[in-house]
């Protein structure tokens, strides 16, 4: 004859793992999960972005057109109008959403990383400044290998992954994809059977 078993030690186990994670999760109420904090640059993002959103939107009259006799989704103004409105809606409640937020200290140390960041535009400047010098080739090369340095990369592997990856990218962009990008001037004092070859595929 079968016997019934306790369900009590079942129901123990149940509760006491139900303790241990009521102690492990902390179940938010609605007010917590929607709260945020104003972290460091974020009021000026929001600030700018809902700027180029109203920006856009003031100038797209005179950039798109509405078509006679076009069916409204089919209009060249119709997508634009609803996905910069959308950016503009979304940047505003962003932008108050930044306002009554408790902001979050370290503003000017945000402002310092967004300022530092502006090294690696420079660096490129300077690249695009030496391509049409020293060519394309020794240009990308020695780009990636100072970035690479300045990064804190240093060794003969690391400049050779960087040479290989600088022929790669010439290779595809100038030789395959045919990307009309200016040769350099030294290439003129090459020999002549090989000054074609570097113009034009380097």
């Amino acid at each position: 004859m079968a016997t019934k078993r306790n369900p009590e030690p079942a129901r123990a186990l149940l509760a006491r793992a139900g303790v241990r994670m009521t102690r492990v999760i902390h179940t938010k109420n609605f007010q917590e999960l929607f709260k945020r904090y104003r972290r460091p640059g974020d009021l000026a993002f929001a600030t700018l972005f809902f700027a180029l959103s109203i920006g856009l939107l003031i100038c797209l009259p005179s950039q798109t057109d509405w078509v006679k006799r076009t069916k409204t989704f089919a209009q060249p103004a119709f997508w634009p109008m609803i996905s910069i409105a959308l950016m503009a809606v979304f940047s505003m409640f962003h932008l108050l959403g930044s306002l009554v937020s408790e902001r979050i200290e370290g503003r000017w140390l945000e402002v310092w990383q967004w300022i530092r960041s502006l090294e690696y535009a420079l660096w490129f400047m300077a690249y695009v400044m030496l391509v049409p010098v020293i060519g394309y080739l020794p240009a990308t090369i020695a780009f990636t290998c100072v970035l690479a340095l300045r990064l804190g990369y240093r060794g003969w592997r690391w400049m050779l992954i960087c040479t290989v990856f600088s022929i790669a990218v010439v290779v595809l962009f100038k030789s395959f994809l045919q990307v009309k990008i200016p040769a350099g001037l030294i290439y003129e004092a090459a020999p002549a059977p090989f000054r074609a070859i570097l113009m034009t595929y380097f």
